[in-house]
């Protein structure tokens, strides 16, 4: 046990105390012979370290970003989604925590088990279900009065949606996440005992103009096979060998050689008023800063890579490569 080392001051200023009464060196002792207690709440275990919290956070974050993606494409609107809070909690106080009456996504997630509970706030989910039907986008809430139809689109829509999660995941393990069951009620849930910690990943979600929550509940249960794989040394490990795998390599190499590129050859830029171009009539002249003696500039995918001389092959326009432009350089002629 380390021991505090007093100064000479502090010294002085105790026995000085203990002298004139203002201190009893016999409540001091029963003060070091008292045991120092912390309070702790079996209800809430935290089972969860602080760095497994923020792998789950960082790969959540991914997962935001592949929500934003979808959802602006299915819903042709603005959308805006990140992590707020990733918290771990007894499953009962994440249930109180919503609200009474909401939209609730039971997934399964195997090889891993248990079950995910997506929780979305109805003002949320009645935006993208207004959206899909045509609308606006508004935002009420009749979670009561669902019609069949709608709950068959909405229950799509996040099927759909929760596809993203096997790529948020693949850094740690491969899923293949299922829509089990689709309710309104959070007191029909009991997916785990009221006491099991769960972790909760609280979604701010804008769309248009209607903005609302979108709750993951993971049971501990789900994740305890994972855990090992939830820490910095592991991602670090992954990272280093992704970097080093000669496979992945070829095949990324492969693929990016496969890719088209947009070529241009520039003959030369001019720069006018708006006043000249509306004057402009047949056979007038526009004269540009390019020397008829000078090579052109071929610009791949709008930048410049080499200085090239015009010709034909086979009757048709081409140019011929003189040199490689270094860095940004351009020719003497600008």
């Amino acid at each position: 046990m380390a021991e505090e080392v007093l100064s000479q001051n502090e010294i002085d200023a105790l026995l000085s105390a203990l002298s004139t009464g203002e201190m009893d060196a016999d409540e001091l002792k029963k003060e070091e012979k008292e045991k120092k207690v912390r309070v702790y709440d079996f209800k809430r275990a935290l089972r969860f370290s602080k760095d497994q919290i923020r792998s789950l956070s960082r790969v959540h974050e991914n997962f935001a970003r592949l929500l934003t993606t979808y959802f602006s494409g299915q819903l042709r609107n603005y959308v805006q989604i990140s992590v707020a809070s990733v918290d771990q909690v007894p499953y009962e106080e994440f249930i109180r925590s919503i609200p009474k009456m909401t939209i609730l996504n039971t997934f399964s997630v195997p090889p891993l088990d248990g079950r995910i509970l997506l929780e979305i706030n109805p003002n949320i989910a009645y935006a993208m279900l207004d959206r899909v039907l045509g609308g606006r986008g508004a935002s009420y809430n009749k979670v009561e009065n669902l019609t069949e139809i709608e709950t068959t689109i909405m229950s799509q829509l996040f099927e759909k949606a929760l596809e993203n999660l096997q790529e948020a995941w693949s850094s740690i393990v491969d899923v293949d996440p299922m829509l089990e069951e689709f309710e309104v009620n959070p007191q029909f849930l009991q997916m785990v005992s009221p006491n099991e910690t769960v972790v909760v990943i609280s979604l701010n979600t804008t769309i248009g103009e209607s903005s609302g929550m979108i709750n993951i509940c993971i049971p501990h249960v789900v994740l305890e096979p994972i855990i090992p794989k939830l820490s910095v040394h592991y991602w670090m490990q992954n990272q280093q060998h992704k970097e080093s795998d000669p496979e992945e390599f070829k095949a990324i190499s492969q693929s990016i050689r496969q890719a088209e590129l947009e070529a241009s050859a520039v003959l030369g830029e001019a720069d006018i008023a708006i006043e000249e171009f509306l004057r402009l009539q047949k056979e007038d002249v526009i004269q540009l800063d390019q020397s008829i003696q000078s090579p052109l500039r071929l610009f791949i995918d709008e930048e410049p890579k080499f200085l090239v001389q015009p010709g034909k092959v086979n009757r048709k326009m081409a140019v011929q490569i003189l040199e490689e432009i270094q860095g940004g350089e351009r020719n003497d002629d600008e």
